[in-house]
């Protein structure tokens, strides 16, 4: 039998594109784990899926995961856009080419061998493990970028 894994993730940015954070809760049995890590230069989009591959590639056996994301993009790409990209050669609806693929085509590998189950959940709405997943993720951020300190930051 599978263990049981549930996955709570996050990811942030300062602009949009800046320096951005992700981050992960893994839950299993009376065991949490927490990953985070950060990015110079990114995007939102690109920090919810990142956080959603590492929190996958950390799991060292074929699990039943629930997944827990804020993120439409992720939740939404993964079970019902990935396949018609993919079978439009990582082309959208629209005829552009699919942002992020080399991070979808992580993740479409980062799956393998779990039985997952992809839940949405609504974001700052107070649930403990996801506020916990954004914190890690704005924790993972540079309080520095190229130009000088973050707008708010104390001197």
């Amino acid at each position: 039998m599978k263990p049981r894994v549930r996955i709570y993730t996050d990811g942030s940015c300062l602009g949009n594109p800046g320096a951005g954070g992700w981050g992960a809760l893994l839950y299993s049995g009376a065991r949490q784990r927490a990953l985070c890590g950060t990015e110079p230069m990114t995007t939102n989009n690109r920090m919810e899926l990142t956080a959603a591959i590492r929190a996958l590639e950390a799991l060292k056996r074929p699990s039943q995961v629930e997944l827990n994301t804020d993120s439409k993009y992720l939740q939404l790409g993964i079970t019902e856009w990935l396949p018609r990209w993919k079978l439009r050669g990582w082309i959208t609806a629209s005829r552009k080419p699919v942002k992020n693929r080399d991070l979808w085509q992580a993740l479409e590998a980062a799956v393998v061998g779990h039985e997952i189950s992809w839940r949405w959940i609504r974001g700052h709405t107070g649930n403990p493990e996801n506020e916990a997943a954004d914190r890690l993720a704005r924790g993972a951020i540079p309080r520095l970028d190229a130009t000088g300190p973050v707008p708010g930051d104390a001197p």
